[in-house]
C-alpha cells in the first residue's frame, strides 16, 4: 500500500512539473501561412485561384481526343456547350495531378430512353490514354430511371455505387464537386498509393474518400496496369440515341 501511494504521488508531481514547463504557445503553429483565396459570391462561382476550363464563351481549354492537335468541336451557344456525337470525346489541354473540380451538366427535359441509354456521358477524372481509358465518374439521368447501381450517375463506373441518388429532374442543372487524389507509383511501376475521390452531387456527399481499384473497365475488374503521372480531364461522347447533354461553369483548383 505504501509503494502504491508513493508511486501515485510521484506521478502527480511529475505531471505538475511537465505542465509547469509547457505553455499554450508551445503548440501554436504560425507558418507556413495559408494563401489568401477569395471565394466566389456563391459556392458554384470560381474562387480567385481557380483555372477556368469553360467560361461560357469557347472551348479554348479543350482539344479533341481523336487528335489532340485539333480544337474540341462540341457546340458552344448561350453560355453552355453540348456534346457533339460526331466528333468524339474531348479533353483538357492541360494535365493535372491532385485537384478540386466543379462542373455542371444537364440532360434535356425531353430526354428519352431507359437504363444506360438515357443521357449517358462520363467525366474521366484522369484520362490515361485514347478512347475511354481513365477513371470515370458516371454521368447519366437516373431520375426515376433504374440501372445497375455501380453504373448510375455519380458512381465510379463499374466500381463503386454512390451513397445516395441525388438526381434532379431532366432539364434541371446538376452539379459535381470533386476532390481528386491521383494515384502514386513506385519506380518499378507498382502502386504506392491508389487513387481516391470525394464527390458531392448537387451538394450531397455521394463518394466519401473512395479508393479506386484502377482505371475504369467496361468488361472485367479494374486494376492498375501501368504507371502514369498528371493527366488530362476528359468528357465522353457516349453515342447512345438519347438527346445529348450540355455543360457549363467548369473550373478547377490544383491541390
Amino acid at each position: 500500500m505504501y509503494k502504491k501511494t508513493l508511486t501515485t504521488a510521484a506521478a502527480v508531481v511529475l505531471s505538475a512539473t511537465l505542465f509547469a514547463q509547457s505553455k499554450p504557445e508551445d503548440t501554436e503553429v504560425w507558418e507556413p501561412v495559408p494563401a489568401v483565396v477569395t471565394p466566389g459570391k456563391v459556392n458554384t462561382d470560381a474562387p480567385s485561384d481557380a483555372i477556368i476550363l469553360f467560361d461560357g464563351k469557347n472551348l479554348d481549354q479543350w482539344v479533341s481526343v481523336n487528335d489532340t492537335t485539333q480544337a474540341a468541336k462540341w457546340k458552344v451557344a448561350g453560355g453552355i456547350f453540348t456534346v457533339d456525337k460526331s466528333t468524339g470525346n474531348i479533353q483538357t489541354k492541360r494535365s493535372f495531378n491532385n485537384y478540386q473540380l466543379h462542373l455542371e451538366w444537364r440532360v434535356p427535359k425531353n430526354i428519352t430512353g431507359t437504363g444506360q441509354g438515357r443521357g449517358n456521358s462520363g467525366l474521366f477524372l484522369a484520362s490515361t490514354g485514347s478512347g475511354d481509358d481513365g477513371y470515370e465518374l458516371q454521368i447519366l439521368d437516373n431520375y426515376n430511371n433504374k440501372t445497375y447501381v455501380n453504373g448510375q450517375s455519380a458512381s465510379i463506373y463499374k466500381q463503386t455505387a454512390p451513397l445516395a441518388n441525388a438526381n434532379r429532374k431532366p432539364g434541371e442543372w446538376q452539379t459535381y464537386d470533386v476532390i481528386w487524389t491521383a494515384p502514386r507509383f513506385n519506380a518499378d511501376g507498382s502502386v504506392q498509393s491508389p487513387a481516391r475521390v470525394t464527390v458531392f452531387f448537387n451538394g450531397v456527399l455521394v463518394q466519401n474518400n473512395t479508393e479506386l481499384a484502377g482505371p475504369t473497365r467496361y468488361i472485367g475488374k479494374a486494376s492498375y496496369n501501368k504507371a502514369h503521372g498528371p493527366s488530362p480531364i476528359k468528357l465522353q461522347s457516349h453515342g447512345d440515341k438519347s438527346e445529348p447533354l450540355s455543360f457549363r461553369n467548369i473550373w478547377i483548383r490544383e491541390l
